[in-house]
């Protein structure tokens, strides 16, 4: 049985100043995502990866069609899942190490349990020795690494991103892809993970679902197979081989159309 199913899943919206129209956001989504698999999302702006996203989060509910959760549909917010945004959303006035306990209070964890896993979690992402600055006292890529510690601290089965390496630097982002990939080879945790880049889907995903534009549909989902990831067939940078160039252009190829039709969509909506 998968962890996650999607099952005709569509997500419509009231379109504003218009209180008899709608637009669909999603339309008849259907998923799979294996247990332990690293699942990553693109598509066009707009087409409803973020939509996607919360539903799956619990943050809203779908106009029809369900998604199951260990085969129980999902109804709300879990703490079986934790959920990573593009901004940080870390608590300003507490320490790196206040910020990743911050979860574990909220489910009752005792307070030394909770210095000591909040510790132990701020060692999985690399910031040890960092534990008593605050937030403004961090890069943004370590920003991130808090708020990466403080959803995985508290357990949850699946682990929900929103482009949440897209306003970092690409050296800082590329060093945080290694750092996500090493911890979910560490922890096994289910990965749904959202993004614009075809680069980040193809070197972080085992697969890709590729999203059509508005409304956004499934076009397809590719496997990702390399025989090791830290290198090449021949020993070289994972990005630098034939093997990532090849499903690169695959993805692009998948996406080219539909980034078109949302450019289009955009110029006709803007002209009314």
């Amino acid at each position: 049985m998968a962890k996650i199913e999607f099952q005709s899943v569509t997500k419509t919206f009231p379109v504003k100043g218009r209180s008899k129209e709608e637009f669909t956001a999603l339309d008849g989504i259907d998923l799979e995502i294996g247990a332990g698999e690293f699942l990553v999302v693109v598509g066009p702006s707009g087409c409803g990866k973020s939509t996607l996203l919360d539903l799956l989060g619990g943050l809203t509910r779908p106009t029809s069609g369900q998604i199951l959760l260990d085969g129980r549909p999902v109804t709300g917010p879990g703490l079986d899942r934790g959920i990573v945004f593009q901004q940080y959303a870390l608590l300003p006035w507490r320490t790196a190490l206040g910020n990743v306990e911050f979860g574990l209070e909220a489910i009752g964890v005792p307070r030394r349990q909770r210095a000591a896993r909040a510790r132990e979690f701020l060692e999985l992402v690399g910031l040890s020795g960092f534990e008593d600055r605050h937030p403004h006292e961090l890069s943004g890529g370590m920003r991130q690494r808090v708020a990466i510690a403080r959803s995985l601290a508290y357990d949850p089965d699946v682990l929900l991103m929103d482009e949440p390496f897209a306003a970092l630097d690409a050296q800082t982002r590329e060093s945080l892809q290694d750092e996500l990939r090493r911890i979910w080879q560490s922890t096994g945790k289910t990965v749904v993970f959202i993004t614009h880049g075809i680069e980040e889907a193809v070197y972080l995903g085992q697969k890709v679902a590729v999203i059509t534009s508005r409304p956004g549909r499934v076009k397809e989902v590719v496997p990702v197979s390399f025989g090791d990831r830290s290198t090449g067939a021949t020993g070289e940078d994972l990005r630098s081989s034939p093997e990532f160039a090849r499903y690169r252009h695959e993805i692009w190829t998948l996406l080219h159309d539909e980034v078109a039709r949302a450019q289009q969509l955009e110029k006709e909506e803007a002209a009314v």
